[in-house]
């Protein structure tokens, strides 16, 4: 399974008023780390996007568990992968750490969407060139 990590450093404008990060802006870095994810897979978003005439990978179900907060100029990394892969959706499951502890745990399930003719969203099976581009690639750092 290819993983991706990458570093975050939390800026002041992250923290709600109690000082610690608020919460969206977790699936915020999470949206980043799967494109930063699919990036290291030699798939960025633009050229995912037009290379296979996709409106996206939305996401369709979220699920987090925050274990511990985060607060203005901690040093987190995520840590991110594709455990499961369907017909036309995959998981993505994201760990959050910081000083080396799991702060916070999300996995998304996403789909493979086109827009049809009538100007409707479906989704669309996900092509074995980006399923090949995920197994058995090396891990790569950011």
């Amino acid at each position: 399974m290819l993983t991706h990590s990458r570093t975050l450093v939390v800026q002041w404008g992250d923290c709600d008023p109690a000082g610690i990060v608020y919460f969206p802006r977790y699936f915020e870095w999470f949206d980043d780390s799967t494109a930063a994810l699919f990036e290291a897979a030699g798939l960025p978003k633009a050229a995912l996007l037009a290379r296979f005439q996709i409106l996206g990978i939305p996401v369709v179900d979220v699920r987090s568990r925050f274990r511990k907060p985060s607060t203005f100029g901690d040093r987190v990394v995520i840590e991110s992968g594709i455990p499961s892969w369907g017909t036309a959706s995959f998981e993505v499951h994201h760990r959050l750490l910081r000083g080396g502890e799991l702060a916070v745990e999300a996995s998304e399930r996403r789909v493979w969407a086109v827009r049809t003719p009538e100007g409707t969203i479906r989704s669309r099976p996900l092509p074995p060139e980006v399923l090949a581009l995920f197994s058995g690639s090396p891990p790569k750092t950011v």
